[in-house]
């Protein structure tokens, strides 16, 4: 597979700053950066963007992420290796995600277990992480770019 054209970010560098100040302050709502790391994998995964799929499990281990719960991101609904706050926050990750599927995009019962567990901090953390994941994924995916590439 080749890439249709370089990273648009590095088309037009003055993108990536932006982007990445998103994340870092996503960073300070008081989410833990493991929480923040299954997020981004999973979003990149429902993206189906390779790229981030492939990053985002190199920055999740090196955050500390077990390989057993990487290998179980996929189907965090069939396994014991994440907590309820985990799970609450993936559900929002997915939903959040997949906006089309339903005609209310997150339902209440999402939002009310995320907000169980999380306070507005943190719901703005959790909101912004998956935002900029989607947009990173989406940059990905349209351009083709390869997993791997960027380290």
């Amino acid at each position: 597979m080749n890439p249709r054209m370089p990273n648009p970010v590095t088309v037009l560098p003055g993108a990536m700053r932006p982007l990445m100040k998103i994340v870092e302050v996503a960073r300070q709502g008081g989410v833990p950066e493991t929480t923040l790391e299954l997020l981004h994998l999973r979003v990149s995964q429902v993206n189906g963007c390779s790229a981030c799929v492939d990053g985002g499990s190199r920055t999740a281990r090196k955050s500390g992420e077990s390989e057993e719960r990487l290998g179980a991101v996929t189907a965090w609904r069939e396994t014991p290796y994440f907590t309820d706050a985990e799970r609450a926050a993936l559900a929002l990750a997915e939903s959040a995600t997949r906006l089309a599927d339903r005609q209310d995009a997150v339902p209440d019962q999402v939002w009310d277990e995320a907000a169980r567990h999380y306070d507005e901090r943190g719901l703005a953390a959790l909101i912004l992480m998956i935002g900029a994941t989607n947009l990173f994924n989406r940059l990905n995916a349209s351009t083709r770019q390869i997993a791997g590439a960027w380290g």
